[in-house]
């Protein structure tokens, strides 16, 4: 390693060690020696949760065409918009997989059985907005073990997911009060 820091507490670089570094593994991209995760399993697990995100947004883009009903123009809305965040997470997981050297599984073939939710229509807007929330609950629990297991092995990744978990907790929020209100 060429970063040290002192008992001093100051941080202090061999700067021609990782220049020399950069140039000879150029072909490495973006993924460095200091690259500290299992970068074969946290690919897998981002093609699972690119799954995950592709089967929303198709979801959620089916919900957002079938809502019907009182009120229903608001909570369609809601969809449209979701799906789109959906979308964005997709497309950030699928830049995160390419920088780590993978490649973003896309095939539709095998979607539904990669993703960690399930596709499921809804036959009337309660049901649609009760599987839209479970689908949710789904991806929280299960993007909050990606970011334990990826721990400090990959900040990068890490980070993406932690904000992506933020992003499906207020949409499991959107619903829940949603299905509330349907409720009352």
């Amino acid at each position: 390693m060429s970063t040290t820091v002192n008992n001093k507490g100051s941080f202090s670089a061999d700067i021609e060690a990782i220049r020399k570094r950069a140039r000879e593994h150029i072909e490495k991209g973006a993924v460095t020696e200091n690259y500290k995760g299992n970068k074969e399993q946290i690919i897998k697990l981002l093609n699972e949760s690119l799954a995950t995100e592709l089967v929303c947004v198709l979801r959620y883009k089916r919900h957002h065409y079938m809502a019907k009903g009182i009120n229903s123009e608001a909570v369609a809305a809601e969809f449209l918009e979701h799906a789109g965040e959906e979308q964005e997470h997709a497309d950030r997981i699928c830049e995160r997989i390419t920088q780590l050297g993978g490649q973003p599984n896309l095939n539709p073939e095998g979607l539904a059985s990669r993703s960690h939710s399930d596709y499921v229509e809804g036959s009337n807007l309660t049901d649609m907005i009760k599987e839209d929330l479970i689908a949710e609950r789904i991806a929280i629990d299960i993007y909050g073990e990606i970011i334990r297991y990826i721990g400090d092995s990959d900040p990068t990744t890490r980070r993406m997911m932690e904000e992506i978990l933020a992003v499906e907790e207020e949409h499991a929020d959107d619903m829940s009060n949603l299905l509330a209100q349907r409720q009352s």
